[in-house]
């Protein structure tokens, strides 16, 4: 067949196929366009676009590839995620209960952290005796949403894809075939996939100025500390059974962060250290002290002065964030690997939006992290971190016995709390310590012991007394 010919007829069939697709009037309109002569089209321009395959090959590689095998064979890097979904019984604020669904036995559920490029092959497994199914739906991927379905109890179900966008993105409960997917994801099952970018993070740039006003930028190296904070809310009732009719509503019954409110707070062991007595609380809310709380004792956030420190923020719930932290600026917020902002007080994510957040401390202190919305900061949406020595701990420490020298930061002595702590990337500053705190069952912490995270509530009573 004549060449101008054949590609008379691939427009054709292409304008055919937007009939079935959009409607006769978007075809229509494209067959009448086609009324200008090929014949006059120069003969190489039309063998350049026959060579490049034309309309007949590039349009199926706007389709995502997403078969396993197929991606295995590309040589690209492949990280297997493999998920549980699982009910259990978590505890929250008041001694009380609630009926929780989980990813893995933990809320939220485990950090997946790829870089730019790579196939996630993720599985997940529903034990025979869950009560129901469950799905997943992954936000980092771009495929058909029937894979997501949700897997029967003794089943085990597997997709593919590409991380192909660099960013934060959330992972939950799928609804596809599950009319209560609301309940799912407000009881639990949460949590994020950090994709890196392939080339890394950028330099953070500060600027100061000096006396004079004059403008002096402070460059910091792309390695930072880095913390993850997801926030969602509880929609709870008595029973601590999930309650749909509060989530119309939007009448919740908690703020949390990373699943539990208040948990980045002082505990007993910080109010002896700065009163001398487990009774006398140093913040207005302290609601986790006790040892008998064990992983869920509240612990705070240590970071060094001077250090770039980078957050990963994902908002799940149905409520605006505001995120803001008291006394400090966000030198640099990115959504979508493209920056947003620089030196910006708060910003404002709404449900299901996510943020990096780069900044350094630069005084010694206690700063809070808030959902600049005053009922969540009062329902549980507040944290703190506390930056260098700002208490004068360093010397009675050493005095005591639990350090040797001054250290930089009091991560070194208690370490940060586990599930504030994202995976390790390229970029990461490894953190001196980790210990063991969040909604976890037996089974997980067991498995962070054995990793060799510190569970504080068995060294507290160990350490000598600080007066």
């Amino acid at each position: 067949m004549n060449k101008r010919i054949s590609m008379l007829f691939t427009i054709t069939a292409v304008a055919v196929m937007g009939a079935t697709l959009f409607g006769s009037t978007y075809t229509q309109t494209q067959i009448a366009g086609q009324s200008l002569d090929m014949t006059q089209m120069d003969v190489d321009v039309i063998e350049q676009i026959h060579q490049m395959g034309g309309l007949q090959l590039v349009m199926p590689q706007a389709f995502a590839e997403t078969d396993c095998g197929a991606l295995a064979d590309t040589g690209r890097n492949v990280v297997e995620f493999n998920l549980t979904g699982e009910s259990v019984e978590l505890p929250i604020m008041g001694g009380k209960t609630y009926n929780a669904m989980t990813f893995s036995g933990q809320v939220p559920g485990p950090t997946l952290r790829v870089t730019q490029g790579d196939v996630v092959q993720m599985t997940l497994s529903i034990p025979a005796d869950e009560v129901t199914g469950h799905g997943n739906d992954m936000h980092a991927s771009q495929m058909t949403a029937l894979a997501f379905d949700s897997v029967n109890p003794g089943e085990t179900s597997q997709y593919c894809y590409i991380a192909e966008s660099a960013g934060v993105f959330k992972y939950h409960c799928s609804g596809v075939h599950l009319i209560g997917m609301d309940q799912h994801v407000f009881s639990g099952m949460y949590g994020i996939a950090i994709v890196d970018p392939a080339n890394g993070y950028k330099k953070l740039m500060v600027e100061k100025t000096s006396g004079s006003g004059e403008l002096d930028r402070q460059f910091y190296d792309a390695d930072a500390l880095e913390f993850q904070l997801q926030f969602n809310q509880l929609y709870l009732n008595e029973d601590g059974n999930y309650d749909a009719g509060a989530m119309f509503q939007h009448h919740n019954s908690a703020t949390v962060v990373n699943g539990i409110q208040f948990g980045y707070v002082p505990n007993m062991l910080h109010n002896i250290l700065l009163k001398g007595d487990a009774n006398k609380n140093i913040f207005v809310a302290q609601p986790w002290n006790g040892l008998e709380l064990e992983h869920m004792q509240s612990q705070l956030m240590y970071v060094e002065n001077d250090q770039h420190v980078r957050l990963f923020i994902e908002n799940h719930g149905n409520e605006p964030l505001y995120f803001h932290i008291v006394g400090e600026i966000l030198d640099r917020v990115t959504q979508g690997n493209r920056v947003q902002s620089a030196a910006t007080e708060t910003w404002l994510l709404g449900g299901s939006q996510n943020m990096i957040v780069d900044l350094v401390f630069d005084e010694p202190g206690a700063y809070a992290l808030v959902n600049h919305d005053y009922a969540a900061i009062y329902t549980g949406g507040i944290g703190l971190f506390v930056a260098g020595d700002p208490f004068g701990l360093n010397p009675r420490l050493i005095d005591a016995g639990i350090l040797t020298d001054a250290v930089p930061s009091y991560a070194y002595a208690l370490g940060n709390p586990s599930d504030a702590v994202p995976p390790m990337g390229a970029n990461s500053i490894a953190h001196p310590a980790v210990n063991i705190h969040g909604l976890y069952t037996d089974d997980v912490v067991s498995e962070m012991k054995d990793a060799g995270m510190i569970p504080l509530w068995e060294v507290i009573p160990t350490l000598p007394p600080v007066p």
